[in-house]
C-alpha cells in the first residue's frame, strides 16, 4: 500500500518575513549592532540564530545602546513607539511589511473622518496594537463571528455611525467570510477592505484543500505565530492536525496506519526546517507498515477460488463454526473477523442455520481447519456499494461507531465511513456527542478503495432538504401565516427570526405594544417565539413579521375594561408643571391636570403626589385616535365620597 508526504506548494517564509529577515542579516552584514523590537519572527529557531550572530531582541527601545539599529519588524509598531526610536539617539530601520502599511494608512484615513473602527484580529497581537495606535476615536476588535455579534448585540448606536471595517492580515480567510456577511447585513453603509495577506489567504486555502485529502497534516512553525496557528486550525477541521516546531517533534506513533500525510508551514519558517521534517516525516512512514497493512497486500493476489460458502454451526464468545460447502476441513471466524464493527457480538451478526459467503484466510492441512472471514468479503461488496452511490448520487444510512476530535465514524455495509465535523452538521461548533449510536443518512463524497478511506456527509443531505425546505416555504408563504421561530440575531432595528431556513425581521416597533429601546428587553438570541407574516415580497426574497398580538393591544383593553367613567387604580410615573401621567395598564398612561389632582388650589404636583404613588382616578375621557387619556383624582374621591353616603 503506497504510503506519501505532500508537501504544500506555499509552505514556508512570506514577502514580509523574508524582507525582514533579509534587511537584519544585510545589516548584521555592515558591521552594525543591531536590535530587533521585539523577535523578528515567531520562530524559536530563527531567534537563536540571530542571537549568535550578536542580534538581541528588545521590549523597549529604551532598551538599546544608542548609535544602534533598531529594527521594527514585519508586524509594525504604533507611531507614538516609532518616534521614541527616532528620539532615542538610535538608527530606525523599519522593515513593517508593505501590507500592513497600508493597512495603518487606511486606518489613519478613517480615524480622521471620524469612523469607528471594526476591526477582525487579535487585540494582543502586535500587528493588531501596531495598526489600532493609528486610530484616535472609538474602535472594536473581534476574533470570530460569535464575538462580532456580541458587538453588535452591546452597541446598538453603531448602526447609526460611519464603520470602517478590516481584517488582521493573518486572519482566517472562511472566518473572514463569515464575518462579512454580517457586517454587510447590520452596517449597510460600511467601508469594508478586506486587507488579508494574499500570502495568507493561499496558504490557508492550499492547506484546507490538502487535509481533506490526507489521513493527518503535519504544521511547521513557531507556537507563537498567529498565521501558524490559522494553519493548524483550517487543516483540523478536515483530518488529524500536529503543530510542531522542528521535526524532532513529530509524534511518530500517531502516524500508524496513515497513508498520506500532509505537511504546510507558517510564514515565519525557514526551508531548511520544513526540509528536515519533510525527510524525517517520508522516514518515519517508509518504516510504518503495520501487520494488518501486509495482510491487506497479500490478499490482493488472491483469486475468487478463495472463497467458499459456508452453513453456521456453533456460535462461541470468540469464534463461530461453519461447514464449508464442498470440503471436508472444520471451518471459523475469528470474533474479529466477523464484522467491520469492533463492538458487535457474534450472536448478533449470525445466527445457526445461516449460510455465509466467505473467504479463506488460513488452512492448517494438520490439523483440518480453515480460518474464514465474513468481513473481508462483506468489504468487497461495501467498497462497490459505496462507489456506485458516490457515481449515482445516492443516500446511504449507517450507524454511528464512534465520535472523534475531528468528526464521527459510521458503518454502513461493513464499511468505516468517516464523516469530518465540518460535513457532520449544518453549523461548525455544533457539539458531535449526540451522534453516537445513531443510525443517520449520508452521501459519500470520496471513496479510495486501496487506502481504504472513505469520506461522507450529512450536510449534503441536510441542505439538500434545506433548499427543498427553503422553496416550499416561498411557495407557500402569505400575509397572516403564522410559525414558531428560532431569534437567529438581534439589531438596533429589530430581530431577525428563523423560520426554518429563511430569516424574516421583526421590527421593534413589532416586538412589543410597550414602548422599548432595544430588541433584548423583549426577546433573546435563541428564543423561540410565535410570529405571523405582516408582508413577503417573494421577488425580493424579503418578508416582514409581527410578533405582538391584537388581543395583548393595551388600547383594546381600555375599551373594554376602563371605559370612561371608570374609578381605578393607577401609578404615578412622571411629573409636568401643568400635571401628572398615572399608568393605568402597561402602555396607557393618562395625565391628571393639576385642577385634577385636589378639591384644592396646589402650586405644583409635587406638593401631594410623588412618583411611585399609587392612587384612584377616574377616567374622564378617552380620545383612542390620538391615544389620550383624561383622569381626575378628585373626581375619584368624589365619587368614593358618593358611594360611601349611598351605602350609610
Amino acid at each position: 500500500m503506497k504510503k506519501e508526504v505532500i508537501l504544500a506548494k506555499s509552505a514556508g517564509f512570506c514577502f514580509g518575513v523574508n524582507r525582514a529577515m533579509e534587511t537584519v542579516y544585510e545589516l548584521i552584514g555592515k558591521g552594525k549592532k543591531v536590535y530587533t523590537l521585539g523577535p523578528i519572527v515567531h520562530n524559536p529557531q530563527i531567534v537563536m540564530d540571530l542571537e549568535g550572530k550578536g542580534v538581541k531582541s528588545i521590549s523597549s527601545p529604551d532598551e538599546a545602546e544608542r548609535d544602534s539599529v533598531i529594527v521594527i519588524r514585519a508586524h509594525g509598531v504604533t507611531p507614538e513607539i516609532k518616534e521614541r526610536i527616532l528620539s532615542s539617539g538610535c538608527e530606525c530601520c523599519d522593515a513593517t511589511c508593505p501590507f500592513v502599511q497600508n493597512i495603518h494608512k487606511l486606518v489613519k484615513k478613517a480615524s480622521d473622518e471620524n469612523k469607528v473602527i471594526l476591526m477582525a484580529g487579535d487585540i494582543n497581537h502586535p500587528e493588531v496594537e501596531g495598526i489600532l495606535g493609528e486610530n484616535k476615536g472609538e474602535y472594536y476588535t473581534f476574533q470570530n463571528e460569535s464575538e462580532l455579534l456580541t458587538i453588535i448585540e452591546n452597541h446598538p448606536d453603531l448602526v447609526k455611525k460611519d464603520i470602517f471595517s478590516c481584517a488582521q492580515t493573518t486572519f482566517n480567510v472562511s472566518e473572514w467570510k463569515n464575518c462579512l456577511k454580517t457586517i454587510k447585513k447590520v452596517y449597510t453603509n460600511a467601508s469594508i477592505f478586506d486587507t488579508i495577506c494574499n500570502a495568507t489567504a493561499k496558504r490557508q486555502a492550499e492547506a484546507e484543500e490538502l487535509s481533506k485529502e490526507c489521513d493527518a497534516m503535519v504544521v511547521v512553525g513557531g507556537k507563537n505565530s498567529s498565521n501558524t496557528q490559522k494553519l493548524r486550525d483550517v487543516c483540523k477541521k478536515h483530518t488529524d492536525t500536529y503543530l510542531v516546531e522542528t521535526a524532532a517533534e513529530l509524534p511518530e506513533n500517531e502516524f500508524k496506519g496513515k497513508n498520506k500525510i500532509g505537511i504546510t508551514a507558517g510564514a515565519s519558517t525557514p526551508a531548511s526546517i520544513i526540509k528536515e521534517v519533510l525527510v524525517t516525516m517520508t522516514e518515519i512512514l517508509e518504516k510504518e507498515m503495520s501487520f494488518e497493512e501486509m495482510l491487506e497486500e497479500s490478499l490482493k493476489s488472491l483469486n475468487t477460488d478463495e472463497k467458499v460458502r459456508g452453513i453456521v454451526s456453533r456460535i462461541t464468545a470468540t469464534e463461530v463454526y461453519v461447514e464449508v460447502v464442498g470440503r471436508k476441513q472444520t471451518g471459523y471466524i475469528p470474533a474479529d473477523e466477523i464484522s467491520a464493527d469492533p463492538a458487535a457480538k457474534p450472536e448478533d451478526v449470525v445466527k445457526i442455520g445461516d449460510e455465509l459467503e466467505l473467504l479463506i484466510m488460513k488452512t492448517n492441512d494438520q490439523e483440518g481447519t480453515i480460518m474464514l472471514s465474513k468481513k473481508r468479503v462483506d468489504a468487497g461488496k461495501g467498497w462497490d456499494v459505496l462507489a456506485n452511490a458516490k457515481e449515482n448520487d445516492e443516500t446511504l444510512t449507517g450507524k454511528v461507531t464512534e465520535v472523534v476530535k475531528s468528526g464521527i465514524v459510521v458503518m454502513s455495509n461493513g464499511i468505516r465511513v468517516f464523516i469530518p465535523g465540518s460535513h457532520a452538521t449544518n453549523n461548525r461548533g455544533e457539539s458531535l456527542d449526540g451522534f453516537k449510536g445513531k443510525e443517520i443518512s449520508f452521501k459519500v463524497l470520496d471513496v479510495d478503495r486501496p487506502k481504504r478511506r472513505a469520506v461522507g456527509s450529512i450536510r449534503a443531505i441536510l441542505r439538500e432538504e434545506r433548499k427543498a425546505q427553503i422553496a416550499k416555504f416561498w411557495e407557500e408563504a402569505e400575509e397572516g401565516k403564522t410559525f414558531t421561530g428560532k431569534v437567529k440575531s438581534l439589531t438596533s432595528f429589530g430581530a431577525f427570526v428563523d423560520l426554518g431556513g429563511v430569516d424574516g425581521l421583526v421590527h421593534i416597533t413589532e416586538l412589543s405594544w410597550n414602548r422599548i429601546k432595544n430588541p433584548s428587553e423583549v426577546v433573546a438570541v435563541g428564543d423561540e417565539i410565535d410570529v405571523y407574516i405582516k408582508s413577503v415580497d417573494k421577488e425580493a426574497k424579503k418578508i416582514s413579521l409581527g410578533h405582538k398580538k391584537a388581543e395583548d393591544n393595551p388600547w383594546e383593553i381600555m375599551k373594554n375594561q376602563y371605559p370612561a367613567g371608570t374609578v381605578c387604580e393607577a401609578t404615578i410615573v412622571s411629573m409636568t408643571t401643568f400635571g401628572a401621567f398615572a399608568r393605568i395598564i402597561p402602555g396607557v398612561d393618562g395625565l391628571v391636570h393639576i385642577s385634577q389632582i385636589a378639591d384644592k388650589r396646589i402650586e405644583k404636583p409635587q406638593d401631594v403626589l410623588k412618583i411611585g404613588d399609587v392612587v384612584n382616578v377616574k377616567v374622564i375621557d378617552i380620545d383612542f385616535e390620538k391615544k389620550r387619556v383624561s383622569l381626575s383624582i378628585k373626581e375619584a374621591a368624589k365619587a368614593e365620597e358618593a358611594t360611601e353616603e349611598a351605602a350609610e
